[in-house]
């Protein structure tokens, strides 16, 4: 195993283990709390992808500190999913585009977890040899990843 996949595997067991201990909301302002932290996640998420779009795309001027930059933080946004997904508020009438899937198919979410945490740990990884190629092929990589747990458990 390299070390890409043996971290996969043990962010994997961590975050299976994180949601298996999911709890429901205690009451409607509690879901709404939960739901209100796990969007900030997710919008964080999204404000460090934006940039990195852009410049696979050549809308944006592409800029290796920035790069390496909005990669990290997507890395690190991502091991903290699990912890702001753990609340399951399906029960209560929040506003959300989160599907009850996130916590009826744990497993799998996870799984998906644990994709962003690779991918955006690759990016991160792909960064320092300045490949501009290769840079925005695994850009590419974090946004697949992110669309693919969205086809599962976002609605549209």
């Amino acid at each position: 195993m390299n070390l890409i996949t043996k971290s996969t595997f043990v962010c994997t067991l961590l975050l299976t283990a994180t949601l298996a201990t999911a709890e429901t909301a205690k009451s409607e302002k509690h879901a709404k709390q939960a739901t209100e932290l796990r969007q900030s996640v997710f919008s964080l998420i999204r404000s460090n992808m934006g940039p990195l779009g852009g410049m696979a795309k050549g809308k944006v001027a592409f800029d290796i500190e920035a790069i390496e930059k909005h990669a990290l933080r997507i890395n690190q946004l991502s091991y903290m999913i699990a912890d702001y997904t753990r609340t399951d508020t399906s029960k209560f009438s929040v506003k959300t585009e989160a599907l009850d899937k996130v916590w009826q198919e744990k497993d799998l979410f996870a799984e998906k977890i644990a994709d962003l945490n690779k991918s955006s740990a690759h990016l991160m990884a792909v960064a320092k040899t300045g490949n501009e190629g290769e840079i925005k092929k695994a850009i590419g990589g974090v946004g697949k990843t992110c669309g693919g747990c969205h086809d599962v458990f976002k609605k549209d």
